[in-house]
């Protein structure tokens, strides 16, 4: 098994590499950008259509007032997609370009979605497209963003412009600088939509879901969903956030099938899709990568290490909302040998019985997206309509996760108990170790260790970042907390890479959690652009930094001091 893992782990700058991808995070981030709209959309469609399940059902007059804000939000959200992705991809693209010589991201953002309402057009003489508005058009507001993007680059880079006199105020002159790579890419856009009527007699969003179908049929088999799911733990397994570089490429499908399995609700069908972002969110990754909800548990109650015992009862709140680190580190779970089978193989498990309850059973998939931190059982019951068999799914799935890690459990147990029997650990080691994750002691040993050596009377911002902006919240609090604590002129925020480079000024050292330390190099060339300090954690270190108050304001002075 050792073996096997270090074979994985040779390909870990690959995957890094492709995780840094550009296109992969301009969808990401794009789809980060948006997430309110397409939360805020589904609160619309909860509240019209869950009473149907309890015999209630509003007339036609209330679900047409309830579905109109989601028919302006949801409806439209590969419009809003178009342009955050085109921000964002703007936003990496000008990292490699001279501070004096920037793409215009609000250019490129109003280019991108004039673009995709062209390729959305219903036919050659006009008119919106609301059927491509939606998710289904997501794919070609990708396409929209990049072509946008890549021909702004072209131009700035090659000087390809209108130049006006010096004389010339700067925004009326950036109105002029954008004016001919803004012409080029709709006309280049409005081309290929041409082509494709043309060639295949439909429209160009028509011709992409055409030709991607039988690809999204395969990914919705047994197959298709164990390769993609699979793949999410394995990445993360070797220390790479998997989400990154699997998700953007099924995020366009997983996100309209919701919209699909909505529609087929309507119509009075079989909500049948399974790739969807709920099932991605509350059943392969129920309490996180790995399916780990039921494991602090676990280790809470059905170990004998104190060790194990105290990782658990830490780790158990913040699993339960969807954030995992603390035990993935904590344990560890991640580039642990002994728990390689179960944490790739029980989201594979989970998915397969939830297709098994869909395809055979005849239960309802997700037709409501929600938030990432709802914990999976209620996800689970919430995002498939209330029905029956979601609840019986939610039990199974939580019984045949204990199954799966139970044994391997036993294993580690038995390792960590007896090196503490051993006496491997000194005394004073095992109290340290252990108040990582026990407050009482953590007090105990903090009142034998020295206060810092000096306070800052300068206030001191610090942006902690992760995936989803869950992890970096336990950073961020623990610095919060003992910066009060101990007087010291810090404040702390949490928030998503990504998400970052407009409030990146207002910072004096950006700390990357391990999720995101592949990104360092690129973040490197923000911070250093603005004189920003930079750090990045790795996985044990970073759990003990969220534990212990002090150590994190001491890692906090050295990097400052560095």
């Amino acid at each position: 098994m050792n073996g096997l893992i270090t074979q994985i782990e040779k390909g870990k700058p690959f995957f890094e590499k492709i995780s840094r991808n550009i296109y992969l995070r301009a969808i990401r981030d794009g789809f980060i950008a948006s997430m309110p709209v397409i939360l805020f959309s589904s609160i619309f469609l909860l509240i019209a259509y869950v009473p149907n399940i309890f015999g209630f059902t509003w007339n036609e007059s209330v679900v047409a007032l309830l579905m109109k804000p989601y028919n302006y939000t949801m409806g439209v959200i590969a419009l809003l997609v178009a342009g955050t992705t085109a921000k964002s991809l703007t936003d990496s693209v000008n990292r490699k370009l001279e501070s004096t010589n920037q793409i215009n991201f609000i250019s490129t953002m109003l280019a991108s979605i004039t673009g995709f309402l062209l390729l959305a057009s219903d036919n050659i003489e006009g008119g919106f497209a609301s059927g491509f508005l939606g998710t289904k058009g997501l794919l070609t507001a990708f396409i929209a963003a990049f072509i946008t993007v890549n021909i702004y680059k072209l131009c700035v880079k090659n000087n390809v412009t209108i130049r006006m006199p010096e004389e010339v105020p700067p925004n009326i002159s950036q109105v002029f600088k954008d004016v001919i790579p803004f012409t080029l890419t709709i006309i280049i856009l409005y081309i290929l939509d041409i082509i494709a009527r043309n060639t295949m007699g439909i429209g160009f969003s028509e011709v992409i879901g055409t030709l991607l179908a039988p690809l999204f049929t395969a990914a919705d088999g047994y197959l298709g969903i164990t390769i993609i799911f699979g793949a999410f733990a394995l990445f993360w397994f070797v220390g790479i956030h998997g989400p990154s570089i699997v998700e953007p490429a099924i995020a366009a499908i997983t996100y309209a099938n919701v919209e699909t399995n909505f529609q087929l609700l309507q119509a009075g069908e079989h909500a049948d899709k399974i790739l969807t972002s709920g099932a991605q969110m509350f059943i392969v990754t129920m309490g996180g990568t790995g399916a780990t909800l039921v494991v602090p548990f676990m280790f809470m109650w059905m170990t004998k290490s104190k060790r194990n015992k105290a990782i658990g009862r830490a780790s158990v709140i913040p699993t339960f909302f969807g954030v995992n680190e603390p035990i993935l580190f904590g344990a560890p779970l991640v580039l642990n040998p002994v728990f390689f089978i179960p944490f790739i193989f029980a989201p594979i498990a989970n998915i397969w019985i939830f297709k098994f309850f869909v395809d055979v059973l005849g239960m309802n998939s997700f037709s409501v997206n929600l938030p990432w931190t709802t914990p999976g059982p209620l996800g689970i019951v919430m995002g498939t309509g209330f029905g029956i068999w979601a609840f019986v799914l939610a039990l199974v799935l939580i019984v045949v996760d204990i199954l799966i890690y139970y044994p391997f459990l036993k294993v580690y147990d038995e390792q960590i108990l007896e090196e503490e029997l051993s006496g491997n650990y000194s005394d004073e080691l095992k109290d340290k170790v252990t108040a990582n994750f026990n407050t009482a002691k953590a007090d105990a040993i903090l009142e034998k260790t020295s206060t810092i050596e000096s306070k800052r009377t300068k206030q001191t911002n610090i942006l902690v970042l992760c995936a989803g902006g869950g992890t970096s919240g336990l950073l961020a609090n623990s610095l919060i907390k003992a910066a009060k604590e101990y007087g010291d002129s810090i404040t702390a925020v949490a928030g998503s890479y990504g998400s970052h480079r407009e409030i990146l000024p207002q910072y004096q050292l950006v700390i990357l959690a391990p999720q995101v330390a592949s990104n360092y190099e690129d973040m490197k060339e923000e911070t250093d652009k603005l004189g920003i300090k930079l750090a990045r954690t790795e996985g044990t270190q970073y759990i003990k930094l969220t534990r212990d108050g002090q150590a994190a304001l001491d890692f906090v002075k050295q990097q400052l001091e560095d």
